[in-house]
């Protein structure tokens, strides 16, 4: 291959690339430049009186159509149909009380689960009593007894002590967490004694959640003691101090008011 010809296969190739750059710039000129425009603001309109049409729950006694009804819900808590099933007794309202909380002996711990579920959402006031059993109830999966005592607190708290002094002693670290929390929300002097003795328990988390408990419910102040890298040993000793404080204290002791949250200026 000869210089000439070498020499006109680069000019070929410089010419072609010109070109292109032509065109592009060609191509971009075509496009106007990107301008930022503000749309006009429409206020939304004002909202308008909508009439309630949703169906409240039901207030009278079920006839005999709507309990076999009911009954027949008690499979339907588990499965597809489960939240369907869930809505069904809110709609028939705390008068079918009487007929979720056997759903609470069920062999299915779904169902169980469920049932409890579906208290809290029709505030069924009047299953807490079962709610309390089956918080006690050894044999229950943990997580049934925790979710049994959580909705029987918001329910009705002052039936909750009984349940929390036989959950404080259970085997379970879960259970006994589950206890010493959900005492900070009863507000009785009852359970300071089932909390006291949790603050030495072997499983620190536990014991922390007893503490915080006490520390809400009394506003006691303890001598400062780094709790958070504790053995058990020391939260022993520790303990002492509170047994001290409460056996001195609790023929005078009321629950202090709750804090009022602070407004915002």
């Amino acid at each position: 291959m000869n210089l000439s010809y070498t020499i006109r296969i680069a000019l070929m190739v410089v010419v072609s690339l010109m070109g292109e750059t032509e065109r592009s710039s060609a191509w971009d000129d075509s496009w106007s430049p990107i301008r930022k425009v503000q749309v006009p603001y429409e206020a939304p309109p004002t909202n308008q009186d909508v009439p309630d049409v949703s169906i409240p729950p039901n207030k009278n006694p079920l006839s005999d159509e709507e309990l076999k009804r009911a009954e027949a819900l008690l499979p339907l808590l588990e499965g597809k149909q489960e939240f369907w099933a869930m809505g069904e007794f809110v709609h028939l309202g705390e008068p079918s009380v009487p007929v979720l909380v056997q759903a609470l002996t069920m062999t299915s711990p779904r169902i169980r689960y469920n049932a409890i579920e579906t208290l809290l959402m029709m505030r069924g006031v009047a299953g807490v009593p079962a709610l309390v059993a089956a918080a006690k109830e050894p044999g229950e999966l943990p997580r049934v007894r925790e979710h049994a005592l959580r909705v029987a607190v918001r329910l009705d708290s002052t039936k909750a002590p009984e349940a929390i002094e036989v959950m404080a002693q259970d085997p379970s670290p879960s259970v006994r967490k589950a206890a010493a929390f959900e005492a900070r929300y009863v507000r009785q002097k009852t359970v300071i004694p089932f909390l006291i003795p949790m603050i030495s328990d072997d499983e620190r988390f536990v014991a922390l959640s007893a503490l915080q408990s006490l520390w809400i419910l009394t506003r006691h102040e303890t001598e400062f003691h780094d709790w958070d890298t504790s053995t058990k040993q020391d939260r022993a000793a520790w303990s002492s101090e509170w047994t001290e404080w409460w056996d001195a204290n609790k023929e005078i002791f009321e629950i202090p008011e709750p804090p009022r949250p602070k407004r915002r200026l």
